[in-house]
């Protein structure tokens, strides 16, 4: 060995291993956000991508200990670092040019994952191992110095999760992100290239039984654990025929079995008093963006017979819990899978009005809310139609604000509709924005809420202008939902 590196010192060393560790998994995050126009947000595809990594990591690290075994270790790092630097700048590239021709299925998220962020993976978890080849000053205290780098390894690991899932996703797009990691790990190697002229077993095992036996002896928190959601159906005590669907600990929907038009939540009030003003008679062409508890079905079905309604659901378990607890009769074709997919096989042209109501928790699924979706749903309307979404947001409005600004970019007339309060920041809630190609009559929506005795009002044209306040439009590149909601 020679050069620096053939002393490594401690600090560098250290650097190096928390580094590439936490470069691994920034890239890990933000491959969910490369992927999603192509693959849609599912438990699918971030097990692909979650396998793809840890493949990655698997490979990089058994052939880093390999390479290091058979020459000279200090001359590694800095190619390996120039390489990892470059093949995470080239994932989203890759990416962009294969996506548009995968299919769904596992097969294509693993395919699509292995070709945009395995090499990065690989190749950055190759150094690890170097660098404690390059440490071990002797055989007796290998133990402590590949614990310490282990631990070192994940220290990065966790600092590149949280500082990306709580902070970079929410201040900068996806690509920027990704460039700045590939400048920081290449201008490393390159300037390192250029300086160069039995307890714990004991312990694992006891604590691996005392989580069996916990997992054993007590019950999980669902009623019905799901492949997205943990559900509970809630018999509502004022109302016996009411009930009340749970997703996540958050009041998801609400239906009466015995009577489909009782609508219990606000938003779906204003939505009907949008579908009743614009659409005042006969069947309707219906497409939703989201089951949930089957709510709209039940209720189009009973007030507009012969009504054609399609409903998009990532959730199967969704659909049998309302046929079995919330009194859906098939009232609607389901298609189960990810809506930003499922979406293309609709005719365009052919809906009369789209109804978005898919949430994770309080959010709607980030690829559901961008330019890039809205233009996908502006191209199903028939004309006349229109689209009208849910979004819950604190009193700050950010998301909704965004999400207005984003049906701005596609409709030539948007609207949204809640209470006073959520207007003027003193209150948040549910918020019903609406898009179409034909005016929004806003005095008869109005008059019809007032006729209900309902309390919201809407904004369009200069005040919508004023309560948008030049937020910028959410893309597929940039779009923080949850971190908007969150404020962070």
């Amino acid at each position: 060995m020679s050069g620096i590196l053939s002393i490594l010192p401690q600090l560098l060393a250290r650097s190096l291993v928390f580094i590439t560790a936490a470069a691994v998994l920034i890239l890990e995050i933000l491959a969910g956000r490369v992927l999603a126009p192509y693959l849609g947000v599912s438990l699918e595809v971030f097990t692909g991508i979650i396998g793809v990594i840890l493949a990655g990591i698997s490979v990089g690290a058994w052939i880093g200990g390999k390479a290091a075994d058979r020459g000279d270790p200090g001359r590694l790092i800095s190619p390996l670092l120039v390489a990892g630097g470059l093949t995470a700048m080239a994932a989203p590239l890759i990416v962009d040019l294969v996506g548009p021709a995968a299919s769904t299925g596992p097969l294509s998220i693993v395919v699509l994952s292995l070709l945009g962020f395995f090499a990065p993976a690989a190749v950055l978890s190759a150094i690890p191992p170097i660098v404690v080849k390059i440490r071990l000053a002797s055989l007796q205290e290998t133990g402590s110095v590949v614990g310490a780098y282990s631990a070192i390894g994940t220290a990065g690991a966790l600092f590149g999760t949280f500082v990306t899932g709580f902070v970079l996703i929410a201040a900068f797009p996806t690509r920027p992100i990704v460039t700045v990691v590939g400048i920081v790990l290449v201008l490393l190697g390159v300037g390192l290239w250029a300086a160069r002229t039995t307890m714990s077993a004991v312990a694992s095992v006891g604590a691996l039984a005392l989580l069996g036996w916990l997992l054993v002896a007590f019950d999980g928190p669902c009623q019905y654990e799901t492949t997205y959601h943990c559900a509970e159906v809630v018999v509502d005590p004022e109302r016996p025929t009411g009930r009340l669907l749970i997703l996540d600990r958050e009041h998801n929907s609400y239906v009466d079995i015995e009577d489909p038009t009782h609508l219990e939540f606000r938003y779906i009030r204003v939505m009907v008093d949008l579908i009743d003003t614009e659409m005042p008679a006969g069947p309707l062409d219906v497409l939703s963006v989201g089951g949930g508890g089957f709510t709209f079905p039940g209720y189009l079905e009973a007030t507009r017979p012969d009504t054609e309604h399609l409903v998009l659901e990532i959730d199967s378990s969704l659909v049998d819990i309302g046929r079995k607890h919330l009194g859906f009769h098939d009232e609607a074709e389901v298609i189960v899978d990810d809506a930003r997919r499922s979406i293309d096989g609709v005719p365009p042209g052919s809906i009369d009005v789209v109804i978005g109501d898919a949430f994770s928790g309080l959010t709607v699924p980030w690829h559901l809310t961008t330019v890039e979706f809205v233009e996908a749903v502006g191209e199903k309307l028939a004309p006349g139609g229109f689209y009208t979404i849910n979004v819950i947001d604190r009193p700050e409005a950010r998301f909704a604000r965004a999400e207005a600004a984003t049906l701005e970019e596609v409709f030539e007339h948007v609207a949204i509709f809640a209470p006073p309060g959520y207007f003027t920041g003193d209150l948040g809630g549910n918020y019903v924005v609406v898009g179409s190609h034909n005016p929004i009559d806003l005095e008869r929506v109005a008059a019809a809420i007032r006729s209900r005795g309902g309390v919201e009002i809407g904004l369009s044209g200069p005040e919508l202008d004023r309560f948008v306040d030049g937020a910028d439009p959410l893309t597929d590149d940039y779009a923080p939902v949850d971190q908007m909601l969150t404020g962070l």
